[in-house]
């Protein structure tokens, strides 16, 4: 196996592990809600006037995807929509009451597991986590060029 090879391996690996050791207490605390449903409310709970594009910008999902997502939200009463006096046209999203509380419980959850991993990111020196940083940042850019060439070819 190659270096990019045991990479993505290894980021797939530690992914798998992460989803598979947090999916029981995500499943008991947040019961009744998929995952989709969830990430939903943690965007439009952490974005600044989040709509349906900036939504799917951000899921990397079609706007026809994410008009659903967010339909369903709206009838588990997790998000209701908005329109701006001065903007009648777009319409934005924010959490409910309910959604708020979905929204604690997850951050609450995330940060439980943070604390559990905390021992190994305090053995990373600086050195290390800028290297870990730049490399990451440099692949999430790559892969918004790819991403934008296959929307541009779709489109054609």
């Amino acid at each position: 196996m190659n270096k990019e090879e045991e990479i993505m391996s290894g980021v797939r690996e530690v992914f798998n592990k992460m989803a598979s050791l947090n999916k029981s207490k995500m499943e008991v605390s947040l019961k009744g809600y998929k995952s989709s449903e969830v990430h939903g409310v943690e965007y439009i709970g952490k974005m600044t006037e989040p709509n349906v594009t900036k939504l799917a910008e951000a899921f990397y999902m079609t706007r026809g995807a994410i008009s659903k997502l967010t339909k369903k939200l709206m009838e588990k009463d997790l998000i209701e929509s908005y329109q701006k006096a001065d903007n009648k046209k777009e319409i934005y999203f924010r959490l409910t009451a309910k959604g708020q509380e979905v929204f604690d419980i997850h951050e609450t959850l995330h940060k439980e597991f943070r604390d559990r991993d905390k021992a190994v990111f305090e053995q990373v020196t600086e050195e290390q986590f800028n290297a870990t940083l730049k490399f990451l940042k440099n692949y999430s850019n790559h892969l918004d060029t790819e991403i934008q060439k296959q929307n541009a070819d779709d489109k054609s």
